[in-house]
Protein backbone atom coordinates (compact mmCIF):
# COMPACT_ATOMS: atom_id res chain seq x y z
CA UNK A 1 0.00 0.00 0.00
CA UNK A 2 1.36 3.44 -0.95
CA UNK A 3 -0.33 6.27 0.90
CA UNK A 4 1.75 9.22 -0.34
CA UNK A 5 0.73 11.00 -3.56
CA UNK A 6 2.85 10.11 -6.59
CA UNK A 7 4.19 13.65 -6.89
CA UNK A 8 5.53 13.87 -3.33
CA UNK A 9 9.33 14.06 -3.02
CA UNK A 10 10.67 13.43 0.49
CA UNK A 11 13.99 15.16 -0.28
CA UNK A 12 12.27 18.23 -1.70
CA UNK A 13 8.86 18.18 0.00
CA UNK A 14 6.16 20.51 -1.31
CA UNK A 15 4.27 21.13 1.91
CA UNK A 16 2.17 23.91 0.40
CA UNK A 17 0.77 21.51 -2.17
CA UNK A 18 0.27 18.88 0.52
CA UNK A 19 -1.76 21.23 2.73
CA UNK A 20 -3.73 22.36 -0.31
CA UNK A 21 -4.61 18.74 -1.09
CA UNK A 22 -5.81 18.33 2.48
CA UNK A 23 -7.97 21.43 2.18
CA UNK A 24 -9.59 20.01 -0.95
CA UNK A 25 -10.10 16.65 0.73
CA UNK A 26 -11.67 18.28 3.77
CA UNK A 27 -13.95 20.41 1.61
CA UNK A 28 -15.15 17.29 -0.19
CA UNK A 29 -15.76 15.55 3.14
CA UNK A 30 -17.82 18.45 4.47
CA UNK A 31 -19.97 18.71 1.36
CA UNK A 32 -21.87 15.63 2.52
CA UNK A 33 -20.63 15.14 6.06
CA UNK A 34 -23.47 12.93 7.39
CA UNK A 35 -22.78 10.34 4.71
CA UNK A 36 -19.08 10.74 3.99
CA UNK A 37 -17.63 11.12 7.49
CA UNK A 38 -18.87 7.75 8.85
CA UNK A 39 -17.65 6.04 5.69
CA UNK A 40 -14.27 7.77 5.97
CA UNK A 41 -13.87 6.75 9.62
CA UNK A 42 -14.80 3.17 8.81
CA UNK A 43 -12.18 3.12 6.06
CA UNK A 44 -9.46 4.73 8.16
CA UNK A 45 -10.11 2.32 11.03
CA UNK A 46 -8.46 -0.41 8.97
CA UNK A 47 -6.13 1.92 7.03
CA UNK A 48 -4.27 3.79 9.75
CA UNK A 49 -1.30 4.59 7.50
CA UNK A 50 -3.60 6.34 5.06
CA UNK A 51 -5.22 8.31 7.89
CA UNK A 52 -1.81 9.57 9.07
CA UNK A 53 -0.70 10.56 5.57
CA UNK A 54 -4.04 12.25 4.80
CA UNK A 55 -4.33 14.25 8.04
CA UNK A 56 -1.43 13.80 10.45
CA UNK A 57 1.35 16.23 11.35
CA UNK A 58 4.81 15.91 12.85
CA UNK A 59 7.43 18.42 13.93
CA UNK A 60 11.06 19.01 13.06
CA UNK A 61 12.60 22.18 14.58
CA UNK A 62 15.64 21.78 12.30
CA UNK A 63 13.46 22.67 9.31
CA UNK A 64 13.65 26.31 10.32
CA UNK A 65 17.34 26.25 9.37
CA UNK A 66 16.40 25.49 5.74
CA UNK A 67 13.38 27.80 5.48
CA UNK A 68 10.80 25.07 6.03
CA UNK A 69 8.04 25.05 8.66
CA UNK A 70 8.70 23.24 11.93
CA UNK A 71 5.17 21.78 11.87
CA UNK A 72 4.83 19.64 8.74
CA UNK A 73 2.46 17.07 7.22
CA UNK A 74 3.29 13.54 8.27
CA UNK A 75 3.56 11.90 4.85
CA UNK A 76 4.61 8.30 5.38
CA UNK A 77 7.23 6.63 3.25
CA UNK A 78 7.03 2.93 2.35
CA UNK A 79 9.06 1.49 5.23
CA UNK A 80 6.96 3.44 7.72
CA UNK A 81 3.83 1.94 6.20
CA UNK A 82 5.40 -1.51 6.51
CA UNK A 83 6.05 -0.82 10.19
CA UNK A 84 2.38 0.01 10.79
CA UNK A 85 1.33 -3.21 9.05
CA UNK A 86 3.88 -5.08 11.16
CA UNK A 87 2.56 -3.47 14.34
CA UNK A 88 -1.00 -4.52 13.52
CA UNK A 89 0.13 -8.13 13.01
CA UNK A 90 1.67 -8.02 16.46
CA UNK A 91 -1.35 -6.39 18.09
CA UNK A 92 -4.03 -8.54 16.45
CA UNK A 93 -1.93 -11.62 17.10
CA UNK A 94 -1.60 -10.55 20.76
CA UNK A 95 2.13 -11.00 20.37
CA UNK A 96 5.14 -8.91 21.44
CA UNK A 97 7.64 -7.37 19.05
CA UNK A 98 10.68 -5.15 18.90
CA UNK A 99 12.03 -2.54 16.53
CA UNK A 100 15.75 -1.83 16.25
CA UNK A 101 16.42 1.45 14.50
CA UNK A 102 18.98 3.96 13.33
CA UNK A 103 18.99 7.24 15.22
CA UNK A 104 16.70 10.05 14.04
CA UNK A 105 14.49 7.68 12.09
CA UNK A 106 11.18 9.11 13.32
CA UNK A 107 9.98 5.91 14.99
CA UNK A 108 8.82 7.71 18.12
CA UNK A 109 6.57 9.98 16.06
CA UNK A 110 5.37 6.99 14.04
CA UNK A 111 4.43 5.05 17.19
CA UNK A 112 2.67 8.10 18.63
CA UNK A 113 0.71 8.80 15.44
CA UNK A 114 -0.30 5.15 15.17
CA UNK A 115 -1.44 4.96 18.80
CA UNK A 116 -3.38 8.23 18.62
CA UNK A 117 -5.09 7.21 15.38
CA UNK A 118 -6.09 3.83 16.81
CA UNK A 119 -7.55 5.51 19.89
CA UNK A 120 -9.48 8.08 17.87
CA UNK A 121 -11.00 5.53 15.52
CA UNK A 122 -11.65 2.61 17.90
CA UNK A 123 -13.69 2.37 21.08
CA UNK A 124 -12.22 1.48 24.45
CA UNK A 125 -8.56 1.07 23.50
CA UNK A 126 -5.97 1.48 26.27
CA UNK A 127 -2.39 2.25 25.22
CA UNK A 128 0.76 2.66 27.28
CA UNK A 129 4.01 4.51 26.59
CA UNK A 130 7.10 4.20 28.72
CA UNK A 131 10.68 5.43 28.69
CA UNK A 132 13.49 5.85 31.15
CA UNK A 133 12.99 9.53 32.05
CA UNK A 134 10.09 11.91 32.65
CA UNK A 135 11.32 14.33 29.98
CA UNK A 136 11.05 11.58 27.37
CA UNK A 137 7.54 10.47 28.38
CA UNK A 138 5.67 13.68 29.13
CA UNK A 139 6.88 17.23 29.47
CA UNK A 140 4.29 19.82 28.53
CA UNK A 141 5.41 22.09 25.72
CA UNK A 142 8.31 19.86 24.70
CA UNK A 143 7.81 17.96 21.42
CA UNK A 144 10.67 15.73 22.58
CA UNK A 145 8.31 13.94 24.96
CA UNK A 146 6.04 11.20 23.72
CA UNK A 147 2.71 12.36 25.13
CA UNK A 148 3.29 15.93 24.01
CA UNK A 149 3.70 14.51 20.51
CA UNK A 150 0.29 12.88 20.97
CA UNK A 151 -1.28 16.22 21.90
CA UNK A 152 0.29 17.97 18.91
CA UNK A 153 -0.91 15.23 16.57
CA UNK A 154 -4.51 15.35 17.86
CA UNK A 155 -4.97 19.11 18.07
CA UNK A 156 -3.91 19.61 14.44
CA UNK A 157 -6.45 17.13 13.06
CA UNK A 158 -9.67 18.43 11.50
CA UNK A 159 -12.47 18.72 14.04
CA UNK A 160 -14.31 15.89 12.25
CA UNK A 161 -11.65 13.46 13.51
CA UNK A 162 -10.59 15.28 16.68
CA UNK A 163 -14.18 15.30 17.91
CA UNK A 164 -14.78 16.92 21.29
CA UNK A 165 -11.19 16.44 22.42
CA UNK A 166 -9.62 19.52 24.02
CA UNK A 167 -6.05 19.83 25.21
CA UNK A 168 -6.85 21.50 28.55
CA UNK A 169 -9.62 19.03 29.46
CA UNK A 170 -8.38 15.76 28.00
CA UNK A 171 -4.60 16.13 27.72
CA UNK A 172 -3.62 15.85 31.38
CA UNK A 173 -0.10 15.08 32.54
CA UNK A 174 0.84 11.43 31.83
CA UNK A 175 -2.65 10.52 30.62
CA UNK A 176 -4.59 11.50 27.50
CA UNK A 177 -8.30 10.75 27.31
CA UNK A 178 -10.33 10.37 24.12
CA UNK A 179 -13.86 11.37 25.23
CA UNK A 180 -15.69 10.24 22.10
CA UNK A 181 -14.17 6.75 21.85
CA UNK A 182 -13.51 6.23 25.59
CA UNK A 183 -9.94 5.27 24.78
CA UNK A 184 -6.84 6.54 26.57
CA UNK A 185 -3.06 6.76 26.36
CA UNK A 186 -1.03 6.65 29.57
CA UNK A 187 2.64 7.32 30.25
CA UNK A 188 5.02 5.75 32.75
CA UNK A 189 8.66 6.26 33.71
CA UNK A 190 11.62 4.03 34.49
CA UNK A 191 10.93 1.29 37.02
CA UNK A 192 7.24 2.23 37.10
CA UNK A 193 6.71 1.09 33.51
CA UNK A 194 3.94 -1.52 33.42
CA UNK A 195 2.60 -0.85 36.92
CA UNK A 196 -0.47 1.04 35.71
CA UNK A 197 -3.66 -0.11 34.01
CA UNK A 198 -3.76 -3.02 31.61
CA UNK A 199 -3.32 -2.01 27.99
CA UNK A 200 -4.10 -3.36 24.53
CA UNK A 201 -0.53 -2.60 23.54
CA UNK A 202 2.44 -0.89 25.15
CA UNK A 203 5.37 0.95 23.56
CA UNK A 204 8.69 1.03 25.41
CA UNK A 205 10.79 3.79 23.86
CA UNK A 206 14.61 3.44 23.87
CA UNK A 207 14.21 0.09 25.62
CA UNK A 208 17.95 -0.68 25.45
CA UNK A 209 18.63 2.20 27.85
CA UNK A 210 16.33 1.21 30.74
CA UNK A 211 18.14 1.26 34.08
CA UNK A 212 16.37 -1.78 35.58
CA UNK A 213 14.87 -3.67 32.61
CA UNK A 214 14.14 -6.81 34.65
CA UNK A 215 11.59 -4.89 36.73
CA UNK A 216 9.94 -3.59 33.57
CA UNK A 217 9.88 -7.07 32.05
CA UNK A 218 8.13 -8.45 35.11
CA UNK A 219 5.54 -5.65 35.26
CA UNK A 220 4.70 -5.57 31.57
CA UNK A 221 4.23 -9.35 31.47
CA UNK A 222 1.11 -8.79 33.55
CA UNK A 223 -0.02 -5.56 31.87
CA UNK A 224 -0.17 -6.31 28.16
CA UNK A 225 0.10 -9.13 25.66
CA UNK A 226 1.51 -6.82 22.99
CA UNK A 227 4.67 -5.13 24.19
CA UNK A 228 6.55 -3.25 21.46
CA UNK A 229 10.13 -2.24 22.28
CA UNK A 230 11.69 0.49 20.14
CA UNK A 231 15.36 1.41 20.49
CA UNK A 232 18.70 2.20 18.99
CA UNK A 233 21.36 -0.28 20.15
CA UNK A 234 23.20 0.22 23.44
CA UNK A 235 25.74 -2.59 23.40
CA UNK A 236 24.95 -6.19 24.29
CA UNK A 237 24.66 -5.90 28.08
CA UNK A 238 20.91 -5.25 28.18
CA UNK A 239 17.73 -7.28 27.80
CA UNK A 240 16.80 -5.51 24.56
CA UNK A 241 19.91 -6.88 22.83
CA UNK A 242 19.54 -10.25 24.49
CA UNK A 243 15.98 -10.62 23.23
CA UNK A 244 16.93 -9.32 19.80
CA UNK A 245 19.46 -12.15 19.39
CA UNK A 246 17.26 -14.83 20.92
CA UNK A 247 15.64 -17.46 18.72
CA UNK A 248 12.27 -16.02 19.75
CA UNK A 249 12.99 -12.82 17.83
CA UNK A 250 15.89 -13.15 15.40
CA UNK A 251 14.75 -14.08 11.92
CA UNK A 252 11.08 -13.91 12.93
CA UNK A 253 8.28 -11.45 12.31
CA UNK A 254 8.65 -10.28 15.90
CA UNK A 255 11.73 -8.28 14.88
CA UNK A 256 11.49 -5.17 12.70
CA UNK A 257 14.66 -3.39 11.57
CA UNK A 258 14.48 0.24 10.50
CA UNK A 259 17.81 1.15 8.88
CA UNK A 260 18.76 4.63 7.71
CA UNK A 261 18.69 3.36 4.11
CA UNK A 262 14.94 2.82 4.56
CA UNK A 263 14.53 6.60 4.89
CA UNK A 264 14.18 8.25 1.45
CA UNK A 265 15.33 11.57 2.93
CA UNK A 266 18.81 10.14 3.53
CA UNK A 267 21.52 9.21 1.05
CA UNK A 268 25.25 8.60 0.78
CA UNK A 269 26.02 12.31 1.19
CA UNK A 270 24.03 12.37 4.44
CA UNK A 271 25.84 9.27 5.68
CA UNK A 272 29.29 10.69 4.90
CA UNK A 273 28.29 13.84 6.75
CA UNK A 274 27.37 11.79 9.82
CA UNK A 275 30.66 9.89 9.58
CA UNK A 276 32.45 13.22 9.74
CA UNK A 277 30.62 14.17 12.96
CA UNK A 278 30.81 11.01 15.03
CA UNK A 279 33.27 8.32 16.04
CA UNK A 280 33.44 4.95 14.34
CA UNK A 281 31.72 3.32 17.33
CA UNK A 282 28.84 5.82 17.31
CA UNK A 283 28.31 5.40 13.57
CA UNK A 284 28.33 1.61 13.89
CA UNK A 285 25.95 1.54 16.84
CA UNK A 286 23.49 4.37 16.27
CA UNK A 287 23.50 4.72 12.50
CA UNK A 288 24.28 1.20 11.24
CA UNK A 289 22.56 -0.67 14.13
CA UNK A 290 25.54 -2.67 15.34
CA UNK A 291 24.72 -3.95 18.83
CA UNK A 292 28.34 -4.98 19.40
CA UNK A 293 29.72 -1.56 18.45
CA UNK A 294 31.06 -0.93 21.95
CA UNK A 295 33.57 -3.71 21.32
CA UNK A 296 36.81 -2.42 19.81
CA UNK A 297 38.60 -3.86 16.82
CA UNK A 298 36.05 -4.13 14.00
CA UNK A 299 37.27 -6.25 11.13
CA UNK A 300 35.24 -4.15 8.68
CA UNK A 301 34.07 -0.68 9.79
CA UNK A 302 30.49 0.20 8.88
CA UNK A 303 31.52 3.17 6.75
CA UNK A 304 33.57 0.87 4.51
CA UNK A 305 30.58 -1.41 3.95
CA UNK A 306 28.28 1.47 3.06
CA UNK A 307 30.84 2.75 0.54
CA UNK A 308 30.75 -0.62 -1.27
CA UNK A 309 26.99 -0.50 -1.86
CA UNK A 310 26.55 0.54 -5.48
CA UNK A 311 30.28 1.32 -5.73
CA UNK A 312 30.37 0.48 -9.44
CA UNK A 313 27.89 3.26 -10.20
CA UNK A 314 29.71 5.67 -7.90
CA UNK A 315 33.03 4.97 -9.63
CA UNK A 316 31.67 4.66 -13.15
CA UNK A 317 33.08 1.17 -13.65
CA UNK A 318 31.60 -2.06 -15.00
CA UNK A 319 31.93 -5.26 -12.97
CA UNK A 320 32.79 -8.20 -15.21
CA UNK A 321 34.15 -11.66 -14.58
CA UNK A 322 33.18 -15.19 -13.66
CA UNK A 323 30.39 -16.29 -11.38
CA UNK A 324 31.01 -17.78 -7.94
CA UNK A 325 28.74 -18.90 -5.11
CA UNK A 326 29.30 -19.81 -1.47
CA UNK A 327 27.23 -21.51 1.23
CA UNK A 328 27.44 -21.11 4.98
CA UNK A 329 25.69 -24.09 6.57
CA UNK A 330 23.49 -23.61 9.63
CA UNK A 331 22.83 -26.04 12.41
CA UNK A 332 19.29 -27.25 13.02
CA UNK A 333 18.67 -24.64 15.71
CA UNK A 334 18.58 -20.88 15.69
CA UNK A 335 21.11 -20.08 12.94
CA UNK A 336 20.38 -19.64 9.25
CA UNK A 337 21.80 -21.12 6.08
CA UNK A 338 23.09 -18.47 3.70
CA UNK A 339 23.94 -18.71 0.00
CA UNK A 340 25.73 -15.82 -1.71
CA UNK A 341 26.75 -15.27 -5.32
CA UNK A 342 29.01 -12.80 -7.07
CA UNK A 343 29.78 -11.90 -10.65
CA UNK A 344 33.39 -10.76 -10.79
CA UNK A 345 33.79 -8.53 -7.72
CA UNK A 346 30.08 -7.67 -7.46
CA UNK A 347 27.84 -9.41 -4.93
CA UNK A 348 24.59 -9.91 -6.84
CA UNK A 349 22.59 -12.57 -4.98
CA UNK A 350 22.01 -13.50 -1.36
CA UNK A 351 19.42 -15.72 0.28
CA UNK A 352 19.19 -17.10 3.79
CA UNK A 353 16.76 -19.53 5.41
CA UNK A 354 16.33 -21.22 8.76
CA UNK A 355 17.98 -24.52 9.50
CA UNK A 356 15.40 -25.40 12.14
CA UNK A 357 13.71 -28.73 11.50
CA UNK A 358 15.78 -29.35 8.38
CA UNK A 359 18.67 -31.59 7.35
CA UNK A 360 21.91 -31.05 5.44
CA UNK A 361 20.42 -33.00 2.53
CA UNK A 362 17.44 -30.64 2.33
CA UNK A 363 19.80 -27.66 2.56
CA UNK A 364 21.96 -28.91 -0.32
CA UNK A 365 18.88 -29.67 -2.42
CA UNK A 366 17.66 -26.10 -1.89
CA UNK A 367 21.11 -24.78 -2.80
CA UNK A 368 21.08 -26.71 -6.07
CA UNK A 369 17.67 -25.24 -6.89
CA UNK A 370 18.86 -21.69 -6.20
CA UNK A 371 22.01 -22.20 -8.25
CA UNK A 372 19.93 -23.43 -11.19
CA UNK A 373 17.74 -20.36 -10.81
CA UNK A 374 20.76 -18.07 -10.71
CA UNK A 375 22.52 -19.77 -13.64
CA UNK A 376 25.44 -20.94 -11.50
CA UNK A 377 26.89 -24.48 -11.57
CA UNK A 378 29.41 -24.48 -8.71
CA UNK A 379 29.71 -23.33 -5.12
CA UNK A 380 32.11 -23.25 -2.19
CA UNK A 381 30.80 -24.39 1.18
CA UNK A 382 31.84 -24.27 4.81
CA UNK A 383 33.26 -27.77 5.28
CA UNK A 384 33.98 -27.44 9.00
CA UNK A 385 31.48 -28.90 11.46
CA UNK A 386 28.05 -29.68 10.03
CA UNK A 387 29.15 -28.60 6.57
CA UNK A 388 31.27 -31.73 6.29
CA UNK A 389 28.14 -33.59 5.21
CA UNK A 390 27.57 -31.39 2.17
CA UNK A 391 29.87 -33.33 -0.11
CA UNK A 392 28.14 -36.69 0.28
CA UNK A 393 24.68 -35.20 -0.13
CA UNK A 394 25.80 -33.16 -3.13
CA UNK A 395 27.11 -36.31 -4.80
CA UNK A 396 23.81 -38.12 -4.21
CA UNK A 397 21.85 -35.24 -5.73
CA UNK A 398 24.26 -34.98 -8.66
CA UNK A 399 23.82 -38.68 -9.47
CA UNK A 400 20.07 -38.17 -9.63
CA UNK A 401 20.54 -35.10 -11.83
CA UNK A 402 22.75 -37.01 -14.27
CA UNK A 403 20.08 -39.69 -14.68
CA UNK A 404 17.64 -36.95 -15.67
CA UNK A 405 20.14 -35.36 -18.05
CA UNK A 406 20.74 -32.33 -15.82
CA UNK A 407 24.25 -30.89 -15.46
CA UNK A 408 26.20 -31.60 -12.31
CA UNK A 409 26.89 -28.88 -9.75
CA UNK A 410 30.49 -28.69 -8.57
CA UNK A 411 31.03 -28.32 -4.84
CA UNK A 412 34.31 -27.03 -3.38
CA UNK A 413 35.05 -27.33 0.37
CA UNK A 414 36.26 -24.32 2.36
CA UNK A 415 37.82 -25.13 5.73
CA UNK A 416 38.29 -22.05 7.83
CA UNK A 417 40.22 -24.08 10.38
CA UNK A 418 42.81 -25.03 7.75
CA UNK A 419 46.26 -23.53 7.44
CA UNK A 420 46.60 -20.19 5.69
CA UNK A 421 46.77 -19.84 1.91
CA UNK A 422 50.28 -19.16 0.58
CA UNK A 423 51.96 -19.33 4.01
CA UNK A 424 55.18 -17.71 2.74
CA UNK A 425 53.30 -14.89 1.00
CA UNK A 426 52.52 -11.46 2.42
CA UNK A 427 48.92 -10.23 2.44
CA UNK A 428 50.12 -7.61 4.93
CA UNK A 429 53.43 -5.98 4.03
CA UNK A 430 56.49 -7.44 5.76
CA UNK A 431 54.45 -10.11 7.55
CA UNK A 432 54.30 -13.65 6.21
CA UNK A 433 50.80 -15.05 6.13
CA UNK A 434 51.77 -17.98 8.36
CA UNK A 435 53.03 -15.55 10.99
CA UNK A 436 50.10 -13.12 10.81
CA UNK A 437 46.91 -15.21 10.64
CA UNK A 438 45.74 -17.98 12.93
CA UNK A 439 44.04 -19.93 10.15
CA UNK A 440 42.33 -19.60 6.77
CA UNK A 441 39.19 -18.13 8.34
CA UNK A 442 41.13 -15.24 9.86
CA UNK A 443 43.02 -14.73 6.61
CA UNK A 444 39.80 -14.76 4.57
CA UNK A 445 38.05 -12.22 6.82
CA UNK A 446 41.14 -10.04 6.55
CA UNK A 447 41.16 -10.39 2.77
CA UNK A 448 37.54 -9.23 2.76
CA UNK A 449 38.52 -6.32 5.00
CA UNK A 450 41.21 -5.26 2.51
CA UNK A 451 38.68 -5.31 -0.32
CA UNK A 452 36.31 -3.07 1.63
CA UNK A 453 39.14 -0.75 2.64
CA UNK A 454 40.30 -0.28 -0.94
CA UNK A 455 36.71 0.30 -2.04
CA UNK A 456 36.23 2.94 0.65
CA UNK A 457 39.45 4.73 -0.22
CA UNK A 458 38.50 4.83 -3.89
CA UNK A 459 34.87 5.87 -3.39
CA UNK A 460 35.35 8.35 -0.55
CA UNK A 461 38.97 9.49 -0.79
CA UNK A 462 39.53 9.17 -4.54
CA UNK A 463 42.44 6.72 -4.17
CA UNK A 464 42.03 4.48 -7.24
CA UNK A 465 43.23 0.88 -7.36
CA UNK A 466 42.88 -2.24 -9.49
CA UNK A 467 39.09 -2.74 -9.91
CA UNK A 468 39.58 -6.48 -9.36
CA UNK A 469 40.75 -5.77 -5.80
CA UNK A 470 37.59 -4.06 -4.54
CA UNK A 471 34.13 -5.32 -3.61
CA UNK A 472 30.79 -4.05 -4.92
CA UNK A 473 27.43 -4.79 -3.32
CA UNK A 474 24.30 -4.54 -5.44
CA UNK A 475 21.97 -1.94 -3.83
CA UNK A 476 19.00 -4.14 -4.81
CA UNK A 477 20.46 -7.15 -2.99
CA UNK A 478 17.86 -9.08 -0.98
CA UNK A 479 18.53 -8.92 2.77
CA UNK A 480 20.90 -5.97 2.27
CA UNK A 481 20.28 -4.40 5.68
CA UNK A 482 20.79 -7.67 7.54
CA UNK A 483 23.99 -8.33 5.58
CA UNK A 484 25.50 -4.92 6.30
CA UNK A 485 24.84 -5.40 10.00
CA UNK A 486 26.44 -8.84 10.00
CA UNK A 487 29.51 -7.80 8.01
CA UNK A 488 30.34 -5.14 10.60
CA UNK A 489 29.87 -7.51 13.55
CA UNK A 490 33.11 -9.58 13.67
CA UNK A 491 36.04 -8.23 15.67
CA UNK A 492 39.71 -9.12 15.67
CA UNK A 493 42.53 -9.38 18.15
CA UNK A 494 45.96 -10.97 18.37
CA UNK A 495 46.58 -14.18 20.30
CA UNK A 496 49.62 -14.90 22.43
CA UNK A 497 51.54 -15.91 19.30
CA UNK A 498 50.85 -12.51 17.73
CA UNK A 499 48.48 -13.92 15.11
CA UNK A 500 45.16 -12.40 14.01
CA UNK A 501 42.14 -14.17 15.54
CA UNK A 502 38.58 -13.46 14.44
CA UNK A 503 35.65 -13.30 16.86
CA UNK A 504 32.42 -13.53 14.85
CA UNK A 505 30.03 -13.40 17.80
CA UNK A 506 31.27 -10.76 20.27
CA UNK A 507 29.32 -10.44 23.51
CA UNK A 508 26.74 -13.06 22.64
CA UNK A 509 25.61 -11.77 19.24
CA UNK A 510 24.22 -14.22 16.70
CA UNK A 511 26.48 -15.99 14.22
CA UNK A 512 26.74 -13.81 11.08
CA UNK A 513 25.77 -16.49 8.57
CA UNK A 514 25.21 -14.02 5.73
CA UNK A 515 28.55 -12.42 6.47
CA UNK A 516 30.25 -15.81 6.58
CA UNK A 517 28.87 -16.77 3.17
CA UNK A 518 30.28 -13.54 1.71
CA UNK A 519 33.61 -14.14 3.43
CA UNK A 520 33.81 -17.62 1.88
CA UNK A 521 32.73 -16.19 -1.46
CA UNK A 522 35.73 -13.83 -1.61
CA UNK A 523 38.27 -16.05 0.15
CA UNK A 524 41.81 -15.75 -1.26
CA UNK A 525 42.61 -19.45 -1.81
CA UNK A 526 43.23 -20.95 -5.23
CA UNK A 527 40.11 -23.15 -5.32
CA UNK A 528 38.35 -20.69 -7.64
CA UNK A 529 41.27 -20.79 -10.07
CA UNK A 530 41.40 -24.57 -9.82
CA UNK A 531 37.71 -24.77 -10.56
CA UNK A 532 37.99 -22.49 -13.57
CA UNK A 533 40.84 -24.61 -14.92
CA UNK A 534 38.81 -27.78 -14.35
CA UNK A 535 35.81 -26.37 -16.17
CA UNK A 536 37.98 -25.15 -19.04
CA UNK A 537 39.41 -28.64 -19.53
Amino acid sequence: MVTAPAWFDWKKPDYVRTFKSRENRLRWLREDRPKRLPAAKAYYRTHIAQFITDWGVTTDPRNVDVDLPALIPFVLFPRQEEWIEWFFRRWKGRDPGMTEKSRESGLSWLAVATAASVCLLNDGVAVGFGSRKQEYVDQAGSPKSLLEKVRIFIEHLPSEFRGTWQRDRHGAQMKIIFPDSHSFIGGEIGDEIGRGDRTAFYFVDEAAFLEHPELVDSSLSQTTRCRIDISTPNGMANTFAQRRFSAEYDGTDRLFTFHWRDDPRKDEAWYRGECGKWSEQVIAQEIDINHAASVEGFVIPSAWIQAAIGADAKLGIECTGGGFAALDVADEGRDANSLAMRRGVKLINLQSWSGAGSTIFKTVKKVFGLLDEWGQDSFDYDADGLGAGVRGDAEQINEAREKEGILRVTDMPFRGSAAVYRPEGEMVAKRKNKDYFQNLKAQSWWALRLRFEKTYKWVVEGEACDPDEIIVIDPALPELTALTMELSQPTWEKNLAGKIVINKVPDGARSPNRGDSVMILYNPSTRHLALMAKLAS
